[in-house]
């Protein structure tokens, strides 16, 4: 597969354009001291691409990596190299509106203080959230300190609350120990190790917040005013996220692309595990918004990377980030209902030579395997019909009869080297991730996948995919390690809904340990209006909610009257002062003894 021409440095251009200043030195720290971010270890970037990193990851990987503020337009600045996102701030008539406050409170923090040292001291009039991912909102506290929130709209798509939280709740320690080998938390940064996720440099690891929204968007062509500033709002749900939205600033004629339209192909399903994305409809918005804001900007900005400017440009990088959703989608439909497989349709597809030849459509962040399955799962799940892989055995059983297949352990192992020898990384691999889930103690065999590991992170245009590789090779040799990142903080559980909270409490349930449980619990929310009925039986706990003053037809082992803080001190294990209890107070307990703790650091590559 041939790269687009490097000679065309448009990019490049595009990318140091309006350039203000830089933060210098390049580092944040949390308040104990603790470095959240530093610029300064990409500073590697600035030589040529080394044999250790695909050329064209090099290049996006230089791109992202420039740090500072930059001038998009009159009136709109951009803070990039900050955080894995963008923070873009709008001057209305008496401050600054911020658009996807980045990360962490950190990140945000300096990077408002960088734009206030070169525009002046305007305060935060306003803030939007362009989507419900935490690397748009995390950083809100940091430019909406505590009382500054008071009387500031805060914008957000329909939906935004619900799905920004419940993405850290139900599977977020999985998706966070997912995330360190995709984000490439624990590799060094060299050209070894981290270089980049193709959507930004890295993910800084300072305090995760959130303001709650204000002001929903429920509607497109909604529009709104915020300190004398105009914004023409367009509804995305189920696009690059379930609550999305792109946004017009037409007396600016500036276009908000959020994350629906990036200068790379982006995941259909991202390798930390999330929601199947829609392609179909992910297309189709973009191609509303060609048509709804045309000839009304001069320039379109996003969530990540840079600007682009001149309308036909625009539009041009809109056309084929279009086409290249829609072409994945319809594609694959084609071929599943020719009776391929998605593995198959992975090998098979390829994009027209136009697409493959743009560089904003290259598969710096997703790629066409990867999506191109996720598209096989969104419409036919995990079962492809084959029925030899309906009762596989779990990996490890799978693993044993494998190397038993080959001969024992030494025959295997130098099959696996013939591989290697061979070139054939793709099938080194698999062989030797069985002989490591056969034996994990196998030193050979670990240190062996681990080598080709490395060669395939090496040679891999797609940021998390090298990423994943190499922390792969990292963890085999050196064993899981690093910090998962726990979003579930008290002021993203105090965003929660009762209803969320309740989920949370069910699906930490130790099912068998609570088989011979049989007990009610009702908590009276007098705050919100409700009772909430919680009943845990079959080792399964389920909960009905209702509106206070109409009684339960059975009465409830045990009546507990509280808000919202008080229930979540008491889910922490905490007896919180103030809390009305009838009947029998150690059901609480009871229900409590029987929920698990997840293993923030669970094995990847071993059993």
């Amino acid at each position: 597969m041939s790269l687009p021409p490097f000679e065309d440095t448009t990019d490049f251009a595009n990318a140091d354009r309006g350039f203000v200043a830089a933060l210098t030195p390049g580092v944040v720290k949390a308040a104990d001291g603790r470095v959240v971010w530093d610029d300064g270890v990409f500073a590697f970037l600035r030589a040529e691409c080394p044999g250790t990193v695909h050329p064209g990851l090099w290049r996006q990987a230089q791109l992202c990596a420039r740090q500072g503020l930059f001038r998009v337009t009159e009136g709109v600045y951009q803070v990039r190299g900050l955080d894995l996102s963008n923070m873009t701030l709008v001057e209305g008539g008496r401050g600054v509106i911020v658009i996807d406050p980045l990360v962490s409170a950190e990140t945000a923090a300096a990077a408002l203080a960088l734009y206030r040292e070169y525009r002046g001291e305007r305060p935060v009039t306003g803030l939007i959230y362009t989507h419900s991912h935490a690397d748009h909102f995390g950083g809100a506290r940091g430019v909406l300190p505590g009382g500054e929130a008071q009387g500031v709209p805060v914008i957000a798509p329909a939906g935004f609350l619900e799905h920004a939280v419940s993405e850290n709740v139900y599977a977020g320690n999985a998706m966070s120990r997912r995330a360190v080998y995709m984000y490439g938390d624990r590799l060094p940064r060299d050209p070894d190790g981290l270089v980049g996720s193709g959507l930004g440099s890295a993910v800084s690891t300072g305090t995760i917040t959130l303001v709650p929204p204000t002001v929903d968007v429920t509607a497109t062509g909604q529009e709104e005013t915020v300190d004398g500033v105009r914004i023409v709002f367009q509804l995305t749900p189920g696009t690059e996220a379930p609550a999305e939205m792109n946004f017009l600033f037409p007396d600016l004629r500036a276009l908000c692309l959020a994350e629906n339209v990036t200068h790379t192909m982006h995941n259909i399903q991202t390798l930390r595990g999330a929601v199947v994305r829609d392609a179909r409809r992910w297309s189709r918005y973009i191609d509303e918004a060609i048509d709804l804001f045309h000839g009304t900007y001069d320039v379109g900005f996003a969530s990540h990377h840079w600007p682009t400017w001149g309308h036909d440009n625009v539009v041009e990088l809109l056309t084929g980030q279009r086409d290249l959703y829609a072409y994945l989608h319809d594609q694959t439909l084609r071929l599943l209902n020719d009776g391929l497989t998605a593995a198959e349709i992975a090998e098979e597809l390829r994009l027209p030579p136009a697409l493959e030849h743009a560089w904003h459509a290259r598969g710096y962040y997703g790629s066409v395997s990867h999506n191109v399955k996720a598209i096989y799962h969104r419409y036919l799940g995990w079962f492809e019909g084959n029925p030899a892989k309906l009762w596989e055995h779990p990996p490890t059983e799978l693993a044993r009869r494998y190397v038993e297949l080959a001969g024992g352990r030494e025959q295997a192992l130098a099959k696996a080297r013939g591989y290697v020898a061979a070139g054939d990384l793709r099938f080194a691999a698999t062989v030797l991730d069985h002989l490591v889930f056969a034996d994990p103690a196998d030193p050979a065999a670990r240190e062996e996948l681990a080598g080709v590991y490395d060669r395939l992170g090496r040679g891999a245009e797609n940021g998390p995919w090298r990423n994943f590789y190499l922390t792969a090779a990292l963890e085999l040799r050196t064993g899981a390690g690093g910090q998962v990142v726990d979003a579930t903080n008290p002021e993203m559980a105090m965003a929660l809904t009762t209803e969320q909270l309740i989920d949370s409490v069910a699906i930490r349930v130790d099912g068998p340990a609570a088989w011979d449980e049989d007990l009610t619990v009702d908590l009276v929310m007098a705050e919100e209006g409700r009772r909430h009925r919680l009943t845990l039986v079959h080792g399964v706990l389920t909960h009905r909610a209702g509106p206070l003053g109409t009684e339960p037809r059975t009465p409830a082992g045990l009546t507990l009257t509280l808000g919202k803080a008080q229930l979540l001190a008491m889910l922490g294990g905490g007896s919180p002062e103030g809390v009305g209890a009838e009947g029998d107070p150690d059901l609480f307990r009871r229900l409590l003894s029987v929920t698990t703790e997840p293993d923030r650091l669970f094995a990847v590559v071993t059993p």
